[in-house]
């Protein structure tokens, strides 16, 4: 069973519970819309994935015959193969904004204008299309398929908890070595010094390593730089894709082409 499965009623009782005490509050952290189109995004995501992961696990299955190396089974292999896909997961991440047809999918998740649980749900349905790309290496690698589920699954479930405005600064020991809602807050900022900010899922120190950290200081503006203005739900998962086909067609040639779909999407 995936945990993501088991988790999600969980996700949707922490939902509920945020947005009672937002609204409690007067803050009222959801646009119901908006929250339709998250949720529209993460019904076709679900999709995808219930075909398509099968096809990545009978990969994956397939690469660890070859593997070039054995990590002993037990906890220790299970934290080292989550420390090592929380690595990979940066720069995934990083590239999912700096190339312009791994942000065609990952834009979805950045396109609504809220900060809050449903958001983090929020996903593309051509995101689990493009993640493979970062992490077939890891069964050759010696890593076992099932042990890069279940911390790959345990990675998903604790980055969900970082969509929030409920959730203030944190013990500054956990702020310098862990991603919290803090730092995820301003990833999601179009403010221009919170672009290409704060990759990380789970361990902040990457960013801080490479250069990509910046706290939350200034109020955040979420959502992007020009903002799609629709709760469709297919406008929200392939405008970009959609813009892209575009402007490859119009290339005036296959180098052109090209550096459409690999050079930064500004």
């Amino acid at each position: 069973m995936d945990l993501k499965v088991l988790a999600l009623p969980l996700f949707a009782l922490l939902i509920l519970t945020e947005a009672i005490v937002t609204g409690l509050r007067g803050s009222n952290a959801y646009a119901w819309q908006d929250f339709g189109g998250s949720m529209s995004q993460l019904g076709m995501n679900i999709v995808v994935k219930l075909g398509f992961d099968i096809l990545v696990v009978a990969l994956y299955f397939f690469l660890y015959q070859y593997r070039l190396f054995d990590i002993p089974n037990g906890p220790l292999q299970w934290f080292f193969t989550l420390l090592v896909l929380d690595f990979l997961f940066y720069w995934y991440h990083r590239a999912s904004h700096r190339v312009r047809f791994l942000w065609c999918a990952h834009v979805v998740h950045h396109s609504s204008e809220h900060m809050n649980f449903g958001t983090a749900l929020r996903q593309s349905p051509t995101g689990p299309l493009t993640i493979v790309l970062f992490y077939w290496p890891l069964p050759l690698l010696g890593f076992h398929p099932l042990v890069i589920a279940s911390a790959g699954a345990i990675a998903t479930i604790y980055g969900f908890w970082t969509h929030t405005e409920t959730v203030k600064k944190l013990w500054w020991p956990l702020e310098w070595l862990f991603v919290t809602p803090s730092h995820h807050r301003a990833h999601h900022g179009s403010n221009p010094e919170y672009i290409d900010k704060n990759y990380a899922n789970l361990l902040i120190i990457w960013d801080r390593l490479f250069g990509t950290f910046e706290p939350e200081v200034a109020p955040v503006r979420y959502g992007l730089t020009n903002n799609i203005h629709t709760y469709n739900p297919f406008k929200i998962a392939f405008t970009e894709w959609h813009k892209l086909l575009q402007d490859t067609v119009r290339a005036k040639s296959v180098t052109s082409a090209r550096r459409l779909w690999t050079a930064p999407p500004d």
